[in-house]
């Protein structure tokens, strides 16, 4: 991704974008495998899908498929469309078309996180203090665990799933090769947790306004502390180096390089912006970063030059999803009073 952030026009002009009124607030967003689409979850069960293409027709609003709020949203790692989850119990997969077919159904629970896997075509869902696993039709269940799960990830090579709860981590085998689930222990709720790219690290943000990291391989375990509020979001750059996290004025990274992080500071960089991030976003291949503010700001990220841009101007509004495009250059985000926007980096 060619981008110069020293660039002075970056600092005037606004890139371009598409923004619709939501009739809900915005629970994520994602672009589909092919980057053509992005999706939004809103509050009042609709899946509202917007072309990533700024000159394209914008379609009609969307009916909702889920009765209640639309908790969790990803690209569907087996099709084209998407796979949601609702406070209804019920994990779909929806088409472009607009069909939906169900994969589970909870009844009396939430599905609130979603995990997929795209080499192996796997999704994951959390429901209640279980984990779903579905795939080619099959639906597995695992758990129950310590209290609700709060996240899940899958490794590396879609052997294993990780599922944040109250106590820590517990990692499944849900391969071809079944062992006893292994457990990472950290007393306090955990709230959020991200898989390391490259296999060698789990992290999550915890209740106590830290976060807490295991090495997989040695099961060692890191704590790093001073946020004025919960972690809620994690991202890893795409080469695994960084671990970026939210509850900061500035892009917080941690280097992950050498012997990590421990007893060190990590990188801040950027604009400080006019609250705290909520959201962040790592570029899916280059190393750049999105972070989106609880006043509606969003920067862009550059952690390599440690500078900042902003891309969106404060309104007001939380942000409440950040999704990269496959290319890199088109992104999607969407926000508390309902706004659906992607924008188009390209200029």
């Amino acid at each position: 991704m060619k981008l110069d952030l020293a660039d002075p026009t970056w600092q005037i002009d606004l890139p371009r974008h598409r923004s619709v009124a939501g009739d809900a607030p915005v629970a994520g967003c994602a672009f589909s495998r092919d980057g053509t689409v992005a999706a939004f979850a809103l509050g009042d069960g609709a899946v509202r899908f917007l072309p990533a293409d700024l000159s394209a027709a914008v379609p009609a609003g969307a009916a909702p498929v889920h009765k209640g709020a639309v908790l969790a949203l990803a690209a569907d790692p087996a099709g084209t469309g998407f796979v949601s989850g609702g406070d209804d119990g019920r994990l779909l997969r929806l088409a472009l078309d607009g069909s939906v077919s169900e994969v589970a159904n909870q009844k009396g629970k939430w599905i609130e996180h979603i995990a997929t896997h795209r080499a192996t075509g796997t999704v994951a869902a959390s429901a209640g203090k279980m984990a779903l696993v579905a795939k080619d039709g099959e639906v597995r269940e695992f758990g129950p665990h310590q209290s609700t799960v709060a996240d899940l990830d899958f490794s590396k090579d879609g052997g294993r799933l990780a599922c944040a709860h109250y106590g820590g981590v517990t990692v499944w085998s849900i391969g071809q090769v079944t062992l006893p689930p292994r457990r990472f222990a950290w007393a306090g709720s955990h709230v959020a947790m991200k898989w390391s790219p490259d296999g060698k690290f789990i992290a999550t943000g915890t209740q106590e306004n830290d976060i807490h990291v295991w090495r997989v391989a040695q099961a060692a375990d890191m704590r790093m502390q001073g946020y004025p509020a919960k972690v809620r979001s994690l991202s890893w750059s795409a080469d695994a180096r960084w671990l970026y996290t939210s509850a900061q004025p500035v892009f917080t990274a941690w280097s992950f390089a050498g012997k990590g992080p421990e007893g060190k500071p990590p990188l801040q960089f950027g604009q400080e912006g006019a609250g705290l991030i909520t959201v962040v976003a790592a570029h899916p291949t280059a190393e750049f970063v999105l972070g989106g503010y609880d006043t509606g700001e969003v920067q862009l990220g550059d952690i390599k030059s440690r500078r900042s841009i902003v891309i969106r101007i404060a309104d007001g509004s939380p942000i409440t999803g950040l999704a990269w495009a496959p290319d890199g250059f088109r992104l999607a985000l969407g926000n508390e009073r309902g706004d659906l926007v992607v924008i188009d980096l390209r200029r």
